[in-house]
């Protein structure tokens, strides 16, 4: 059996709104003991090993006729905790099936003979020094919240723990993933970036474990997945939060074994990675809603890190225009630029931001340079002249005549919405109120596929 190092923070820290504003919060993991009379009590798991039995040498004490002197240990492995029972007399069951070795998960019931604890998270506020750096890798900021991600990122960076990082799109989830895996001791390895919501539920499994020859239909040769090409590297899995339910067992099954079976293949593949996540949702509330597997966000959520939307931190707006350089950086703006700059609300973040500045390095030799042409969305596309109207069929099977105006539309829109929207899937998917999956099936049908930064 395989162990990921052990971490030399062995809590869950959270930053952003799940945290209360802008405050950090860490969760520990207790036992909590549900019989006798000191039922209630907690025992942090704070230590490598904590140790359970009758004799009064043990960790935790537990005084009782059907627990044995030496029960079983807790045994703290890298991001994860292991039961082992010690030989027990009466055994050690997690929900109510024995075991002599298993992970732990979240809110799962441990019964020591007849005395029942219960594998608890508790989340409580903690503070963590802001840097004094102004960037990090690809982020940039000298507010308070960002240089306080700087100190976490490069805090838990050289750890092998994984880490969730949330926020909207545009917000650099991408950049923190970069800034982990280039400090961190897998720096030599590789980073493997897949977006979950990029991929059809019917390949998504195939991308992720890979596949042999032969195991579908279309299966012509074997393909390795992302999880065995991330080996000695970095696993990034981008949406998280778009994973089809039916797949997150299998997810959560091969991060807690380390090994996945490709399709098709009867042996299975161990790999060593480090996994970083990323949402654009609350992947809690998903849980709560049903719509994320809880045992699978405990898993991926070991660390949080709640990156801030723009609107939030406008005082990092100045550094980031000189950080993107260019021929217009922040003093040389006009005044009127910059104040529209600090009033924008930037619904696509520090890329919007980017996108601004691009078109204001093409307009900055023209006199008529108005601020709010920077910030105005590219309007909607006049009528079409009669000349340009799509064609129209009116001899043939009904039904074929309507398909090709079907598809001539389909095409024309979507390559007028990627234009619009400069191949930004995750807005096009909002403006064509389609989901985003959906919308890259049919990228695909109409060889239109783009890519899309991180």
């Amino acid at each position: 059996m395989s162990s990921a190092p052990p971490s030399p923070i062995p809590t869950h820290t959270l930053l952003g709104e799940r945290a209360r504003g802008d405050r950090l919060a860490a969760q520990h993991f207790h036992l909590v003991l549900l019989d006798t009379e000191r039922a209630g009590t907690r025992y942090p798991l704070g230590s490598e090993v904590l140790r359970i039995g009758k004799a009064p040498d043990n960790d935790v004490v537990l005084d009782h006729p059907t627990v044995s002197r030496n029960h079983l240990v807790v045994r703290r492995q890298g991001d994860r905790f292991l039961v082992q029972d010690l030989g027990s007399t009466n055994g050690t069951f997690l929900d109510g099936a024995q075991v002599r070795e298993a992970w732990l998960r979240p809110g799962v019931l441990i019964e020591v003979g007849d005395v029942r604890l219960r594998f608890n998270p508790q989340v409580a506020p903690v503070e963590i020094a802001p840097s004094d750096e102004d960037r990090l890798g690809e982020l940039v900021g000298r507010s308070v919240p960002m240089r306080q991600i700087f100190a976490l990122l490069q805090r838990i960076a050289p750890t092998d723990s994984t880490v969730l990082l949330v926020g909207e799109t545009g917000t650099g989830k991408g950049a923190a993933a970069k800034a982990l895996h280039k400090l961190s001791p897998r720096a030599q390895g590789p980073l493997v970036v897949f977006d979950c919501a990029s991929v059809s539920d019917s390949l998504i499994e195939s991308e992720l474990f890979g596949h042999e020859k032969g195991a579908f239909t279309g299966a012509v040769g074997q393909r390795i997945g992302c999880l065995e090409r991330a080996h000695g590297g970095t696993l990034f899995l981008d949406e998280i939060d778009d994973l089809a339910l039916e797949l997150q067992p299998k997810l959560l099954r091969a991060l807690e074994d380390r090994e996945f079976h490709r399709l098709g293949a009867s042996a299975p593949v161990s790999f060593d990675a480090r996994i970083l996540v990323a949402s654009k949702k609350d992947l809690w509330a998903e849980t709560q809603a049903g719509r994320f597997r809880e045992d699978l966000y405990f898993r991926l959520s070991v660390f949080t890190v709640t990156l801030p939307p723009l609107r939030d931190r406008k005082e990092d707006i100045p550094l980031l225009v000189d950080a993107f350089g260019g021929q217009g950086p922040w003093a040389r703006l006009p005044e009127q630029v910059r104040e529209a700059f600090l009033g924008h609300t930037w619904p696509g973040n520090v890329r919007e931001l980017r996108n601004a500045l691009e078109r204001a390095r093409h307009m900055a030799d023209r006199p008529e340079l108005a601020a709010e042409g920077l910030l105005r969305e590219p309007p909607a596309e006049p009528p079409a002249p009669p000349g340009e109207r799509l064609p129209v069929a009116y001899s043939g099977p009904f039904k074929a005549c309507k398909d090709e105006l079907v598809r001539a539309f389909e095409r024309e829109y979507l390559t007028r919405l990627l234009s619009r929207t400069k191949g930004n899937i995750a807005r096009a998917a909002r403006e064509a109120e389609l989901d985003r999956k959906h919308l890259y099936s049919l990228l695909h049908k109409y060889g239109l596929v783009q890519t899309e930064e991180g």
